[in-house]
């Protein structure tokens, strides 16, 4: 077959996949994709979203190659069902992850599972079964740790290396020495874990340089205990956040340094962002006086920083103030980049933002929904004004929020009312009744778990994923 008629071959395959964005790409050209999770970190706490606490000049400069959105939404406002959020591309809440994961009875009292079902969706499988080689470094939260020891291994979802933490099926050694999340004991100290993340990813792409790497890059920075370095265990104040703030702008740094000495920065496929929301807050500061934090559906529980870089086919030095994007959309959003087919059976809840990515703006055209709080046992704080109801919507310009019961509907106008701060319930009636009806249908559509029997949770409902 002559190498035109293979080009010709390729791009009506991939074009009948529904996955081509120019022309079909070699599995030698796929871009590197690393996705860098941080951990807790706050809408301005990086200076080139107005942070003022102190600067982030490595991150800037992924900002100043890239191009900055102002208006993604994370999965969750706590950690595990915003990680599975992203990972499968589909609502936490289908696989029964409704916060974050600890002991079973923890799991139990919170109505949601003990790991992410293997079955479910995985950007690490997807990718790897399109030819690239996965790893994920960092936190995991989806599973293992405490008395969970039944917990999928990293393959089962895809992944061909790993390295991580105590909250893991399978963490490393250097970085738990004791039975629980970090120690002094710990080979790699608490205030080296993001350097060592960042070194195992730096050896991956080396040792796989010539393939296409997806990487999770996922560090437990900046969440508390914030340890700065050896005997500074001021944990809690504002002068340790700034320093571990900067180490962690160093290591972000070290990392684009690195994939410019291994000659493929320009071919991959750089994302930075935030599972949830700060806690503490530094009385709103980290999120830019939004209303919220971690824990809850307020803007500065779920609205996150966003970086997309990718020299040559995103804009640089450009910022996006008016696409609304979820979590759910990164997954179908970097196949369609990438040029790579997804299961024909798969459903993702996102939709296709890869325009967008690439500097088109657009509005979002679905709504997006979340859960936050199946009962008064697990779903305890934070509390004060920050506590928000347990369901929202989004669509467009119009938030709504209230509690499973219909309680406590708030409405907002986002565009006008980004702090929340004016009830518009009374005002709109229509809108509304609208967002109520539809937030009301896709919370009795999710599985409820209901109660743990010998033989594990007994589900009122299955997900159809």
């Amino acid at each position: 077959m002559s190498n035109k008629l293979r080009s010709a071959l390729l791009i009506t395959i991939a074009s009948l996949a529904g996955n081509s964005v120019n022309a079909a790409v070699s599995k030698d050209t796929l871009p590197n994709i690393i996705v860098i999770l941080t951990d807790d970190m706050g809408f301005t706490d990086i200076s080139c979203f107005g942070g003022q606490i102190i600067p982030t000049p490595n991150i800037d400069r992924l900002a100043q190659s890239g191009r900055k959105f102002t208006r993604y939404y994370s999965a969750a406002p706590i950690c595990s069902p915003s990680r599975a959020g992203l990972l499968t591309g589909t609502y936490p809440g289908r696989w029964n992850f409704s916060t974050y994961l600890d002991n079973r009875k923890h799991n139990a009292d919170a109505q949601q599972a003990d790991f992410l079902d293997p079955a479910a969706p995985s950007a690490g499988r997807f990718f790897k079964q399109a030819g690239y080689v996965t790893g994920h470094f960092g936190k995991w939260h989806m599973g293992g740790g405490r008395d969970v020891q039944n917990a999928p291994r990293f393959d089962r979802y895809g992944f061909d290396e790993h390295a991580s933490t105590y909250e893991s099926p399978e963490p490393d050694p250097l970085l738990t020495a004791t039975n629980w999340i970090w120690s002094d004991k710990d080979s790699i100290k608490r205030w080296d874990r993001t350097r060592y993340f960042v070194d195992k990813t730096l050896d991956f792409l080396q040792r796989h340089k010539g393939q296409p790497c997806f990487v999770n890059l996922w560090p437990d920075e900046v969440h508390t205990p914030w340890v700065p370095g050896p005997g500074q265990l001021n944990r809690q104040g504002e002068p340790a956040f700034k320093r571990v703030l900067q180490e962690y702008d160093v290591q972000i740094g070290r990392l684009l340094d690195g994939l410019k000495a291994l000659g493929i920065e320009k071919n991959t496929i750089v994302i930075f962002t935030s599972d949830n929301g700060p806690l503490p807050t530094f009385q709103g500061r980290r999120a830019e006086g939004m209303r919220g934090s971690k824990l809850s559906l307020y803007e500065g529980g779920i609205r996150m920083p966003f970086i997309i870089s990718w020299p040559g086919h995103v804009p640089a030095g450009t910022t996006d103030t008016s696409s609304a994007i979820s979590a759910l959309d990164i997954l179908p959003s970097l196949a369609r980049l990438s040029n790579i087919s997804l299961p024909r059976n798969y459903r993702s809840d996102g939709i296709d933002r890869s325009a967008v990515l690439s500097g088109k703006p657009a509005q979002r055209n679905k709504e997006i929904f979340w859960e936050y709080g199946r009962n008064d046992i697990a779903f305890a704080y934070p509390q004060n004004a920050n506590r928000s109801p347990s369901l929202a919507v989004l669509s467009g310009r119009w938030k709504l929020l209230m509690n499973r019961d219909g309680s406590d509907v708030q409405l907002y106008d986002i565009d006008a009312d980004r702090g929340e701060t004016n009830n518009l319930t009374d005002g709109e009636p229509a809108v509304a009744a609208d967002l109520k009806g539809k937030l009301l249908k896709w919370w009795n559509a999710l599985p409820k778990l209901t109660q743990r029997e010998k033989g594990g949770l007994t589900s009122t409902t299955l997900p159809d994923h």
